[in-house]
């Protein structure tokens, strides 16, 4: 049987990859064949991860940066190219989601580290990364949203707002890169990962949605694979809800 999500000689960056659902995406885009360029603050965290896809007979570099300062990403994307002379595949997976007791006490250094993760990081990067693959002749580009951008929360708004944000900008970049690039976007809900081990029995109990469960790093997974290979060639600017029916 062919694999539907064949990745062959295919290169995929993936932010926020030594943990979490970039893990996850990035193992699986490696199991379908794929090279994997692992992004997250922590050096040592992307060398496992490296590793980890290497052990399974794919090439990885480990580069890390922080996506939300602006003067870090024309280095990875440097890097990236001149190890693999290409990115095929760019899924803007880093985040952060830290909670205030109020607007008022709100830091401005939060909001802005809470802005610049989650918004002003994809931009810069899908700017660097979809003009070349515009060049190029092709490529996918997924950024991963969240519920709260749909859902308004009071311990979240910022979070909300620049998940919010980076909805409107997958629309605007599909419009600005095709039809060479596509550009999409993973809407999630709570997922079973290492990150939720303290909550996520709770969340899978007490869970509203159709399915009664919260996701599991699988479906994300192949989410991600639909929307970066041909399966899904005609599928650019959507905003895929993934969140087990939570309406």
């Amino acid at each position: 049987m062919s694999d539907e999500f064949d990745m062959t000689g295919k290169v995929v960056l993936v932010t926020g990859g030594s943990r979490g659902l970039g893990y996850e995406m990035a193992k699986a885009f490696a199991r379908h064949g794929a090279d994997v360029i692992i992004t997250s603050r922590k050096a040592e965290a992307c060398r496992e991860v490296a590793a980890e896809i290497e052990a399974m007979g794919r090439r990885a570099l480990a580069y890390p940066c922080h996506v939300g300062h602006w003067d870090e990403l024309p280095g990875l994307v440097e890097a990236a190219y001149g190890a693999f002379g290409r990115v095929d595949v760019l899924v803007n997976n880093a985040g952060i989601a830290p909670t205030a007791p109020s607007s008022i006490e709100l830091t401005e250094d939060l909001f802005d580290k809470t802005v610049g993760v989650n918004f002003k990081g994809p931009f810069r990067l899908s700017a660097l990364v979809g003009e070349r693959m515009v060049e190029a002749g092709g490529g996918a580009i997924i950024n991963v949203s969240s519920m709260a951008a749909a859902r308004p929360s009071s311990v979240y708004p910022v979070y909300s707002g620049a998940k919010a944000a980076l909805n409107i900008m997958t629309q605007c970049h599909a419009l600005e890169f095709g039809p060479k690039v596509r550009v999409n976007a993973i809407q999630c809900g709570p997922f079973w990962t290492d990150i939720a081990k303290s909550w996520r029995e709770e969340a899978d109990k007490n869970s509203t949605g159709a399915l009664r469960r919260i996701g599991r790093p699988e479906e994300i997974a192949t989410t991600a694979l639909y929307l970066a290979s041909d399966r899904s060639s005609f599928t650019t600017g959507a905003v895929l809800q993934l969140d087990g029916g939570t309406f």
